[in-house]
């Protein structure tokens, strides 16, 4: 639990300081500083730079990158062959691979515009928002109970808490402009143009850690720490938290800063509400914990009594300086912050966040979804764009990205075309000892990373490819689209739903998910990290999930290929790997089967059809 740790502002800025040094000599090649690189600065557009090689920008973004490279005395890769690129796309807007029908239609269209039409397929497709949505609730640090329950006691439990979820995949579905995307989750209750169906966006901050004997000043002041944490890691790239016991060390935020921020959440209140209309003050879960929520209940945030806090000298709550009275933060107002003065000011706040002028919201979001298509941002700290953060490899590209994110209607979907139909990110991931040399991080993108699936893909593709993956399906508003609902113990066997619908624990996070890096719940995460370890191996070749998996995709090559050992093998390939298997390949795997008889014969299948589930190929992209 937090509280029994260090401080959650003390260890951000250690975690941020190690980053930094540890990019220091990441590269020979810096990013180039310009006059408007600066984080406090609004983002403006930028011509793409001329360029020698001018047939290959595809975007406007490929200048951009190719001037670097050029600069550098590198070449860009060729093009992915259409197989690679085809299961690339497919799993980074989708979070699922490719199906044979669709690798062959692909394939066998000639004409120009056949990958911008799978793109614009994909991005239309309702799996799109299950599984853009994983890194959102991950930033959201998003969990369904407590780290401080004991046992079964499910009075810690949130209820419902599957809506803010489900309500995250329909934004991202619906391509919400991210600006309101960004002020129902903070003050959707306060909006008079929002609707009932949106007060679940309001999860933000209602889903937040409640720590130990919640009721004393202390144990508050944690409790806002961490709203602060997220809010401002997650919108701004900045850590504002580490202004709670002093100014900020290396980052123009004061401690007045921090206090005029805790003053909001110490005005907002966070109940058990209605989600069908206003929120009902007299749900206060403290009195009816040991009640079944209704349906339509949800633990959400509420205007309080307006509070202006007092500086904590050191953070210690008996050591109070001057008041501050609630307002943004002094780097990002354009001059001295006016005070909030509607409530708790939590709608100002918002809005101050989604204001075009914001010089930090678009270019972190912008970021953030680079980081995932690429997988490592622009800036390589996605939640740090202060000064001990990493700088920008590509500031003027950033800047240019960001700034005609805005113009575009904060389209999260338009950046995200943009990015994977550009040369960039079309690139093969074959590496080049030459290139390897000069730019070994690959820092200036001269070919495209080979990436790990997240445990969430990795495991939706094994349902898939299995033949067992579940989708819900409803008609919303004349567009066939997912349905979401209660969470599901992700462990449990007849579990086939696709792995973003698995109930989240802060109390003990389920083995499989922490065993594959997915984050900790209990604080904003801004990325995965990607580890290796042999109890993977021993998860793949030993768990009966694996062994489950194995069976089910021999039965399903039986009987969709036939008797013939090769057409199964040939579907397998085709299933996992969206190509088809080399003559080496399918003796391999017939020499395996070799002897075998009855029911000899089909365990073997099973063990064939696990190990091509448990291969490398499989768990990567390339």
């Amino acid at each position: 639990m937090l509280m029994a740790r260090w401080p959650l502002s003390a260890a951000v800025c250690l975690l941020a300081l190690c980053a930094r040094l540890s990019t220091l000599h990441a590269s020979d090649h810096p990013a180039t500083p310009h006059p408007d690189d600066h984080p406090f600065t609004r983002p403006t557009r930028h011509d793409p730079p001329a360029v020698a090689g001018a047939d290959w920008p595809a975007q406007p973004l490929d200048s951009f990158i190719l001037a670097r490279l050029e600069s550098a005395g590198l070449s860009p890769s060729p093009l992915a062959d259409p197989v690679a690129l085809i299961r690339r796309v497919t799993f980074d807007l989708t979070g699922l691979p490719p199906t044979p029908d669709q690798v062959a239609a692909f394939l066998a269209d000639p004409s120009p515009t056949a990958y911008e039409s799978l793109v614009d397929h994909l991005l239309a497709s309702p799996h799109f928002g299950e599984r853009w949505a994983g890194p959102w609730l991950n930033a959201a640090r998003y969990a369904e109970d407590q780290a401080h329950q004991v046992g079964d006691d499910e009075k810690h439990f949130y209820p419902n808490a599957y809506r803010y979820r489900d309500w995250v995949i329909a934004a991202l579905n619906d391509d919400l402009a991210y600006d309101r995307f960004i002020l129902l989750q903070l003050a959707a209750d306060l909006l008079p143009d929002a609707r009932p169906a949106d007060l679940p966006a309001l999860g933000f901050l209602g889903l937040g850690p409640k720590y130990y004997n919640r009721n004393r000043l202390e144990v508050k002041a944690d409790e806002w720490e961490d709203r602060i944490d997220t809010l401002s890691r997650t919108f701004l790239g900045l850590t504002v938290a580490c202004a709670r016991c002093h100014d900020h060390k290396f980052d123009p935020i004061s401690m007045a800063d921090y206090y005029a921020l805790a003053g909001i959440f110490a005005s907002t209140e966070m109940l058990d509400a209605p989600i069908d209309g206003e929120p009902d003050k007299h749900t206060d879960p403290a009195a009816e914990k040991n009640k079944r929520p209704a349906p339509n209940v949800m633990h959400i945030v509420t205007e309080g009594e307006p509070t202006d806090m007092t500086i904590f000298n050191r953070g210690n709550v008996s050591d109070k300086g001057p008041v501050v009275p609630r307002r943004f933060l002094t780097v990002l107002s354009g001059g001295e912050p006016k005070p909030f003065t509607r409530g708790s000011g939590r709608l100002e706040l918002a809005l101050a966040i989604a204001d075009a002028d914001n010089p930090l919201t678009a270019r972190v979001l912008v970021n953030r979804v680079w980081a995932e298509l690429f997988g490592r941002g622009i800036v390589a700290t996605p939640s740090n764009f202060g000064s001990l953060g990493s700088p920008p490899s590509h500031p003027e590209l950033l800047d240019d990205l960001a700034a005609r994110f805005v113009e575009e209607g904060w389209s999260i979907k338009h950046l995200i075309r943009e990015i994977v139909l550009s040369s960039t990110y079309r690139q093969s991931s074959t590496r080049n000892e030459a290139a390897d040399r000069i730019d070994p991080d690959n820092q200036l993108l001269w070919r495209m990373d080979r990436r790990a699936l997240p445990i969430e893909m990795w495991r939706d593709a094994l349902l898939a490819a299995s033949g067992d993956l579940e989708s819900k399906y409803v008609e919303r508003r004349g567009q066939v689209t997912l349905s979401g609902g209660p969470s599901l113990d992700i462990d449990d066997p007849f579990n086939h739903r696709r792995t973003v619908y698995g109930r989240i624990s802060r109390l003990k996070l389920n083995d499989l998910l922490r065993q594959f890096d997915y984050p900790d719940p209990n604080v904003h995460a801004e990325g995965r990290s990607t580890t290796i370890s042999p109890l993977r191996k021993l998860f793949v070749m030993n768990s009966p999930f694996m062994i489950r998996r194995g069976e089910r995709l021999a039965a399903r090559l039986a009987e969709e290929a036939g008797p013939d050992d090769s057409a199964r093998i040939d579907l397998a390939y085709q299933l996992l790997f969206a190509r088809h298997p080399t003559p080496a390949e399918i003796q391999l795997a017939i020499d395996y089967l070799a002897g075998s008889t009855g029911d000899a014969r089909s365990a073997r299948w099973a063990q064939l059809a696990q190990a091509f589930l448990a291969t490398n190929e499989m768990a990567y992209i390339d």
